[in-house]
């Protein structure tokens, strides 16, 4: 078979492969679009879009064996590229790649036939990130509309995230400057401290996932934690700069302030 092998058997190794998978779908429909866009030719045979689970994407054809390991993706995605408008056939690949998306976890979701809370868990967890069709069009006004460069100005960006004012917040530019942001909001220089805390600070978060996008955590991308919730965002899918981030004494993200009023 195409996608690689996994065997997620619990709810969170189950959402952990969901994420990742989801990641590499993302990425093949947002910011790497024109070389997805060009592996799909039409005069090629029946071909399908896998998101693996180490983020990575992939058009192929689909198992030859039946039944497959795995729920298998929508068949011949590249015959309908050129019938239709770019964008309209990409809306199309993002909502059957979130049915294949669904399809999977669910599958692995079945072990957990006989707890019925982790399976309303699971489908929860699930809920709360935008889907691939959201994401593609733009529907969800919290996401930035990707392109393909981003990966660049992502690198470009905040080496570390702010944490939230229960944290230490720290903030890392790709110039090198530092400073530390004490409890009570004050910012003090300290590139020593910076250094030292460097290192850990990628191993205590190295699991955390965007409350938006769904991507797992990377010390090149500048992420930002809710005072309310405590989850933690990609800066460019909540629109916060690594400046503005700066001015900001208690972060409240869109979804607590879509429950608890304007953002402050």
């Amino acid at each position: 078979m195409a996608s690689i092998s996994s065997s997620p058997r619990t709810v969170e190794e189950i959402f952990k492969d969901y994420t990742a998978r989801r990641a590499g779908l993302v990425r093949a429909l947002t910011f790497d679009v024109d070389n997805f866009y060009s592996q799909c030719d039409p005069e090629k045979e029946n071909l399908c879009l896998y998101g693996h689970p180490n983020e990575l994407w992939e058009v192929t054809l689909p198992a030859e064996e039946v039944p497959p390991e795995l729920p298998e993706p929508a068949l011949g995605i590249n015959f309908a590229r050129d019938g239709m408008q770019r964008k309209d056939w990409l809306s199309l690949v993002a909502v059957h790649s979130d049915c294949w998306l669904l399809s999977v976890s669910f599958y692995f979701g079945a072990r957990l036939n006989r707890n019925e809370r982790s399976r309303k868990r699971l489908f929860s967890m699930i809920n709360d990130l935008p889907s691939l069709f959201e994401v593609v069009t733009g529907r969800k006004p919290v996401k930035d509309k990707p392109s393909v460069d981003s990966g660049s100005k992502a690198r470009n960006n905040a080496k570390v995230k702010k944490a939230s004012s229960s944290h230490l917040k720290l903030v890392k530019n790709t110039l090198g400057s530092s400073s530390q942001r004490s409890l009570d909001g004050q910012a003090k220089n300290n590139s020593k401290l910076m250094d030292e805390n460097y290192g850990d600070e990628e191993d205590e978060h190295g699991e955390t996932i965007c409350g938006t996008c769904g991507g797992t955590y990377n010390s090149d991308e500048f992420w930002i934690g809710c005072d309310i919730c405590e989850r933690w965002y990609h800066g460019k899918c909540v629109k916060i700069t690594p400046a503005k981030a700066e001015s900001i004494k208690h972060y409240k993200c869109p979804s607590c302030c879509t429950k608890k009023g304007r953002q402050q």
